[in-house]
């Protein structure tokens, strides 16, 4: 858990994206269904019993680093929350329904470094959050996003 950054209460959606291939561009969406327990519709990390359904990043990060939204494969970009200060078990409502439970850090692969050289460590801590889908429903670009506990 990273004490640079202050976890506010609540944000904003301002990215959406699916990944429809290991290999390929994210996919930008305005809207997207979530399946409890499974992960978004479409994307190829949704996946029952996987702790890696949903990869959540804060904008803020990718600004500091001069990276656009989706070039590090999340699914999910958000502003006004430190997502990387999230822990384990703490869970997010997102618009009406969603609600995604934290499962932790996302640990940024090898891949990173055929986006930019020297990604992968410097994203160390910073990637964002994995988490899962306790209960579905459509995620929108726009969408509220609160921590709940």
């Amino acid at each position: 858990m990273s004490t640079n950054s202050p976890i506010t209460t609540g944000g904003h959606v301002i990215g959406l994206y699916l990944c429809p291939g290991h290999g390929t561009p994210m996919l930008p969406v305005q809207a997207a269904s979530s399946i409890t327990g499974k992960g978004l519709e479409g994307d190829i990390h949704a996946r029952y019993n996987s702790k890696r359904q949903i990869l959540i990043v804060d904008n803020e990060t990718l600004d500091s680093l001069g990276l656009e939204s989706g070039i590090i494969k999340e699914n999910i970009t958000t502003t006004g929350i430190a997502i990387h200060s999230l822990i384990e078990g703490q869970k997010l409502s997102i618009g009406n329904d969603v609600i995604l439970e934290i499962t932790g850090p996302c640990k940024p692969c090898q891949r990173m470094d055929d986006i930019q050289q020297g990604l992968q460590e410097t994203l160390s801590g910073r990637r964002g959050a994995l988490a899962i889908v306790h209960a579905g429903g459509t995620i929108a670009v726009g969408d509220t996003i609160h921590v709940t506990n």
